[in-house]
């Protein structure tokens, strides 16, 4: 209603009935469900001897993990670890770099430029399989580190950049002004005051940036054909037979191919929650 001149409203508010808090825990129970259940079955699998799942094996065993070891399951790990992690943080530097140069500055073709970025992260990438091994071939990048690296890389910025600029939009350039007044030079400022600003955004990103390189498998099977540089998605598939699974084996070898995800997602929840929801506000 109006009263002199100025608009008020009052908000009404009741306590939700014993019917709509039933089907309130009702779904969150659904939601839980259908994301626990998968992962315990993984790691309940993973111990029981013949995976657990398809037979009624008494017992626990953690012959399962021998054996996939035994198999030069490790030496995939290594390669997972090494590529991703090295893709992971040359692109989230790449990003912060662009992302800046997006946020405080003025100039031609900026507006093309970034278009050229979001364009890049809706982009399909595995229509690029055979044009890249081509070129890998022809440079000698296949069975290797760098090839890989390359690769993810350019996965991963198109998105970085886009998240850390929206993430930049909303720190004051003041801060770069008084940094300037006080003679620090712009990449003082970009990794001394601008990066633990953002350090939500940050982690937000190489998270993401991670998981989207740990997973991947398509460009793995087509660069990585040397079995000593095969990544763990390439490793895992080996356990599949013509006709025969080793489920055992399998549910081990995806256990530890999901632990990278937990161990990342819990400790750095909130953080990744914020540098999401931040980066999303432009």
């Amino acid at each position: 209603r109006a009263e002199g001149g100025f608009v008020t409203a009052r908000r009404f508010w009741r306590d939700p009935s014993p019917t709509e808090i039933v089907l309130v825990l009702l779904g969150t129970v659904v939601v839980l469900f259908a994301m626990i259940y998968p992962a315990t079955v993984v790691f309940y699998g993973s111990v029981k001897p013949g995976g657990g799942v398809l037979g009624a094996t008494p017992g626990f065993t953690l012959d399962n993990y021998r054996r996939i070891f035994a198999s030069g399951f490790g030496r995939f790990i290594v390669n997972s670890v090494v590529i991703c992690v090295t893709a992971t943080l040359l692109s989230t530097l790449v990003a912060i770099l662009a992302a800046y140069v997006f946020s405080r500055f003025e100039f031609r073709l900026k507006r093309v430029l970034f278009g050229a970025v979001l364009f890049g992260q809706i982009f399909p990438w595995i229509v690029l399989v055979n044009p890249l091994f081509i070129v890998f071939a022809r440079f000698g990048l296949t069975n290797g580190y760098a090839g890989m690296i390359f690769c993810y890389m350019t996965i991963g910025i198109p998105f970085s950049i886009y998240m850390l600029t929206g993430y930049l939009a909303t720190i004051p350039k003041s801060l770069d002004e008084a940094a300037l007044m006080d003679g620090a030079s712009r990449l003082q400022i970009v990794f001394r005051i601008i990066v633990p600003v953002i350090m939500p955004g940050v982690v937000a990103t190489a998270t993401y940036a991670f998981l989207v390189c740990w997973t991947e498998y398509l460009f793995a099977l087509a660069f990585l054909t040397d079995s000593d540089m095969k990544t763990l998605p390439l490793g895992l598939y080996q356990f599949f037979g013509d006709d025969r699974v080793d489920w055992g084996a399998v549910m081990a070898a995806s256990a530890i191919a999901t632990l990278p995800t937990l161990v990342l997602f819990l400790p750095l929840q909130s953080r990744l929650s914020a540098g999401l929801t931040a980066g999303a506000v432009k």
